[in-house]
This record gives structure tokens, sequence and C-alpha cells, in this order.
């Protein structure tokens, strides 16, 4: 059974940083794409970024793009998302997921994704 527990979420001023880390457990966690996702109240989750099983490929969505950075440290099974020059529209809780599918173009969708975290809330003040 997969399991992705996010952590390093909180409260920020605007302007500052937060490093959200995932650790996945119950997997070949070097075989799988993992992804960001946000929801703020109200809204429809969004996807944030993704990196390839290597991390040799990213892809950020505009919104975040020059602000966000998404890593992974395979021997670790653990995949980060560093937030920069955080914003109040930043504010939602942040999702982690695996995506079980194999040889397919990275996935910006959450119907792409089968594994869920918790999520960690990230609370960015004006």
């Amino acid at each position: 059974q997969v399991q992705l527990v996010e952590s390093g979420g909180g409260l920020v001023q605007a302007g500052g940083s937060l490093r959200l880390a995932c650790a996945a457990s119950g997997r070949t966690f070097r075989s799988y794409t993992m992804g960001w996702f946000r929801q703020a109240p109200g809204k429809e989750r969004e996807f944030v970024a993704v990196i390839s099983e290597s991390g040799g490929r990213t892809v950020h969505a505009d919104s975040v793009k020059g602000r966000f950075t998404i890593s992974r440290d395979n021997a670790k099974n653990t995949v980060y998302l560093q937030m920069n020059s955080l914003k109040p529209e930043d504010t939602a809780v942040y999702y982690c997921a695996e995506d079980d599918r194999r040889g397919m173009p990275l996935g910006l969708r959450t119907r792409e994704y089968d594994y869920w975290g918790q999520g960690t809330q990230v609370t960015v003040s004006s």
C-alpha cells in the first residue's frame, strides 16, 4: 500500500519561503513520476509541479514558475517543493501525488494520479 505524507506547511509572510516535503513508502519510489497540487477554499485542485522518475524532467505551472522548484531524492524516497517569494494567492492545502502510468508524458491533471497524500496547509499573510 502506497503512503504519501506531506510536511513543511505553515504560516509565512508574503515574500517568505517554505519547503514542503513528501515522504513515500510502500513502493519503489524511484519508478514513479511525482506531482504537487494545491487546493484553495472554494476552488478546484490545481496542478503546481511534476517531476519525472529520475528527476531529469520537471514542469511547473505558470503561476509558480520562477518561484517554486520541485525536486526529489530517490535515496530518501522524498519529493520536495521549494517555495520562494510566496504570495497570499499561494495560500492553499498542498498535496503530493504519485502517477502510476509508465511511458506517458508528465501528468498535469489530477485524474492522471493514483495516490495522494493527506495535504499540508500553507498560509501566506499579506
